[in-house]
């Protein structure tokens, strides 16, 4: 190897090859504008994701957009950082696969580190926290974009002993600081890592490998990650006998207590294996593991889908109804029912049938009755009186049926709901209900308007000649008595009293067969005015209510698409 080639990779590993032993040699940093330059050199992932993985983030994505007027942006924070990360690592190289080894204090993870890369990388020792920040060791060239979205400095970027290429070519493996140290910037910058990585080797001791911290804090909320991790139990050497089989085997049920699947007989999930970094038993296996798994270059994707299942899981009850919500034709009917009522929809139709029956009786009448009734008229002047307690009772009355109305449809429309989308909803129905009263108000009066007076039917002219005619007989009978009362005809009282009879009986005999006969025309004209009045208030709110409701239902119905395109496959509809 020349001078040239040795200084570009002096970063001091090389340099501890000729170091004593137990003597740590001061680390150079990498270049990192090199690294930069040999990016180029290997393909990112390029352009959208493929398969289902770009499907699913499409619809996340359109998710997102269509929600953002209805949720708030706290709710949406997760789906949008997995949206930024997705496009991050999507510009990044594909060829490199960042593994983190993560665990708690004294759990041997840094061992574990330097035994992956053969070389003394990690700072191991009794002092705790021991690794205080992330350190990262990268196989092959090309990783700098990867480990600049990580934050990892070049001062604390290393290559292993064996160098490029073998069984790890395209491994970036970081070692983390402390799950639980006792330093606050510890734990965050290990949490920060932890969001970005491909996948995570868990490193566990037979002292701590059911800390509560652990299982509660990171291997309970990243179950759904089963296929990007390993959960290695570390420290084996110390266990006697068949213990360290008892508690690998406790491990796994505390695994599967947290949900977390494992990578048993050929099923997908995390791979849990013993080893023991100190004194290399098991090392090799895990080596093995991980060839495979970087060679595979689909770690990224599988987290990416790992991120948007638990992005999907999070934003569940934002999205999915119990049961079926919507507003059937029952909920619609009742509403128009409801307005109807408020609106005196039926009072109108009754009032309709009596000004029919009413103008066929003054039509039909005898005229002695009309002469009744038009001096009733002239004899008690018309006043214009104020409106009585009953008049404005029953117009609050209305206001309240009215409102009860649009709370019962939209009670009717959010059952089930998710919160956010019942409130748009809700909101939508008080935005209809606000000025529903008075246009219904108006409504009723212009339908009056409309209607106007009540036609008459082509047999009324000829009960009109009829009740004439007995008038005329009544009178020609009434001269006749009156002419042999005074002497100017000849006695003979039986037949002018008939003549005069019938036309008395005669009379009301008109009136009344035409008040029978004016009964089924006036009730279809009352029962035609109702069902006006029925419609043109159902029209009325469904354009200020339930159209606006049934937008609200309809992006709802829209968005729940949209949800079930993220969840994938797997969604119930």
């Amino acid at each position: 190897m020349t001078q040239e080639a040795e200084d570009r990779w002096a970063d001091g590993l090389i340099a501890r090859r000729a170091a004593e032993p137990g003597e740590m040699t001061p680390a150079v940093e990498e270049g990192e504008q090199g690294e930069e330059a040999q990016d180029a050199a290997f393909e990112p992932i390029g352009g959208p994701y493929v398969g289902a993985v770009r499907g699913r983030l499409d619809a996340l994505r359109e998710l997102v957009g269509l929600s953002r007027t209805r949720l708030d942006a706290q709710a949406l924070a997760e789906a949008g950082r997995v949206l930024d990360e997705a496009s991050a690592r999507q510009r990044l190289s594909a060829r490199h696969t960042v593994v983190a080894i993560a665990g708690a204090t004294g759990s041997g993870k840094s061992t574990l580190f330097n035994a992956l890369a053969r070389s003394q990388i990690s700072d191991t020792g009794l002092r705790r926290p021991t690794t205080g920040a992330p350190i990262a060791c990268s196989w092959t060239d090309g990783a700098a974009g990867l480990l600049d979205r990580l934050g990892i400095p070049g001062r604390l970027r290393r290559r292993p002993l064996d160098g490029a290429g073998g069984a790890l070519e395209g491994l970036v493996l970081v070692d983390l600081p402390d799950l639980d140290s006792a330093v606050v910037s510890h734990r965050q910058a290990a949490d920060r890592v932890l969001a970005l990585v491909d996948a995570v080797v868990w490193v566990v001791d037979p002292e701590k490998y059911a800390d509560a911290v652990l299982h509660e804090r990171y291997l309970r909320p990243l179950a759904g990650h089963a296929e990007v991790s390993f959960v290695v139990l570390n420290q084996v050497d110390r266990l006697p006998g068949d213990a360290a089989d008892l508690v690998l085997d406790d491990l796994r049920r505390l695994l599967d207590e947290d949900g977390m699947a494992l990578g048993e007989h050929g099923e997908p999930g995390a791979s849990v294996l013993a080893l023991s970094a100190l004194t290399g038993q098991g090392v090799g296996e895990l080596r093995e593991q991980l060839g495979r798994f970087v060679q595979e270059r689909g770690a990224a994707a599988r987290r990416l889908a790992a991120d948007v299942d638990a992005a999907a899981a999070e934003l569940r009850p934002l999205y999915v109804a119990d049961g079926r919500p919507g507003l059937g034709e029952r909920a619609r009917d009742e509403f128009a029912d409801r307005l109807a009522a408020a609106v005196g929809a039926t009072a109108a139709g009754e009032a309709a049938e009596r000004e029919w029956r009413r103008n066929a009786q003054r039509a039909c009448g005898t005229p002695w009755l009309r002469l009744w009734r038009w001096y009733d008229q002239i004899r008690v002047p018309a006043i214009q009186r104020p409106r009585s307690d009953a008049q404005i009772e029953e117009q609050v009355t209305a206001r309240q049926r009215v409102e009860q109305a649009v709370r019962t449809v939209a009670d009717h429309a959010t059952a089930g709901l998710p919160a956010p989308w019942a409130q748009a909803v809700r909101e939508a129905a008080v935005r209809g209900a606000d000025g529903l009263p008075e246009a219904l108000d108006e409504l009723a009066v212009r339908e009056e308007l409309e209607r106007g007076t009540s036609p008459r039917p082509p047999w009324w002219p000829a009960a009109v000649l009829a009740q004439m005619a007995m008038t005329a007989i009544q009178i020609v009978g009434g001269l006749w008595l009156l002419g042999q009362i005074v002497g100017i005809l000849q006695p003979g009282l039986i037949v002018p009293a008939l003549i005069m009879l019938g036309g008395v009986v005669g009379g009301p005999l008109v009136e009344w067969a035409c008040a029978v006969a004016a009964r089924g025309p006036g009730r279809r004209y009352g029962q035609d005015a109702e069902r006006r009045l029925r419609e043109a208030a159902a029209a009325c709110g469904r354009a200020k209510v339930l159209d606006p409701l049934a937008a609200e239902l309809l992006r709802y119905r829209e968005v729940r698409e949209q949800y079930a395109a993220v969840v994938g496959a797997g969604a119930r509809r």
